[in-house]
């Protein structure tokens, strides 16, 4: 039987509809969309399904409809005789690979997420921006930002594939960043979020959701995990824990974590999303010559 990934996406490929037609054909694809709307005490699963777009896509409800599609699509696939041997999941994604693995439950990951929508959406309207630059490496990358911060703080953020990297920080040290990308033949692309993500201006909400999350009970994974902040697979829930308390200002190290799952011997990289999103990122990270099984739960 071949080792196969089950990946997790955040933010960013939101729909209207999504998960709709899951929902309507297994109960208990419906239950999960129904304990996420109970837990939260909000309709993520009209905002899902109905919309509207721009109301889905604010960070206190798309955090909470990205657990609540995720963890469908994983039941998608397992209701298909899939079973994973690995889990993982980008930024906000981790939670749903933490639920699969039993590391926490269900309602632990929808209370969670609706703690931590609520904090990041507070600090909103701050001023941060975030930007993908693509067609440079990530040492490149990292170079502009450190010529733009004479302009205000910007870091690399999410290292998505070798020449895909999300910069965070200040607007007007992001636009700086995104000008020296521009010379040095980099193509920018603004991400549609309100806040720095991923930054040192996420400080204050992270200090807060980090005592809420050392009050609540890790348990050993069922398979190994990789979290965002390592890019590294583990076992070892105080580890898991200590990392999910760093993930909201650490940085994203996603190109790592899918080359440390294809060493681990993962053969199938099944996206927990209705459509591919993260696919494409997993085939320029692994290469065209690596023959591995990616797709999504359509």
């Amino acid at each position: 039987m071949s080792k196969t990934a089950f990946i997790f996406p955040g933010q960013g490929g939101q729909f209207v509809g999504q998960g709709q037609s899951w929902a309507q054909s297994d109960p208990a694809t419906d239950g999960i969309f129904r304990a996420v709307d109970r837990i939260s005490g909000k309709p993520i699963s009209k905002l899902c399904w109905e919309g509207p777009l721009e109301e889905l896509s604010k960070t206190e409800n798309l955090q909470l409809a990205c657990l609540a599609v995720g963890l469908s699509a994983a039941r998608q696939f397992k209701l298909k005789g899939e079973e994973p041997a690995f889990a993982a999941g980008h930024s906000l994604g981790e939670y749903g690979a933490l639920v699969l693995a039993e590391v926490i439950s269900e309602e632990t990951a929808i209370d969670l997420v609706a703690r931590r929508s609520e904090l990041m959406a507070r600090i909103s309207g701050d001023g941060g921006s975030m930007s993908a630059i693509l067609g440079l490496d990530a040492e490149t990358v990292e170079a502009v930002c450190e010529l733009a911060r004479s302009e205000g703080l910007v870091v690399a953020a999410n290292y998505n594939a070798p020449t895909q990297t999300v910069i965070s920080g200040e607007a007007r040290a992001v636009a700086a960043a995104v000008r020296f990308a521009g010379m040095k033949g980099g193509k920018a692309v603004p991400l549609p979020v309100t806040g720095a993500f991923h930054s040192p201006l996420m400080a204050k909400p992270a200090e807060i959701f980090a005592k809420i999350i050392d009050d609540v009970e890790f348990k050993k994974p069922l398979f190994p995990v990789v979290p965002n902040v390592s890019g590294e697979l583990t076992d070892d829930p105080a580890d898991i824990k200590d990392l999910l308390k760093k993930q909201m200002t650490g940085q994203v190290h996603w190109t790592k974590t899918v080359q440390s799952l294809n060493v681990a011997g993962a053969e199938a990289f099944l996206e927990c999303w209705p459509k591919p999103y993260l696919g494409p990122m997993i085939r320029k990270t692994l290469g065209p010559q690596n023959k591995a099984k990616i797709s999504a739960a359509q």
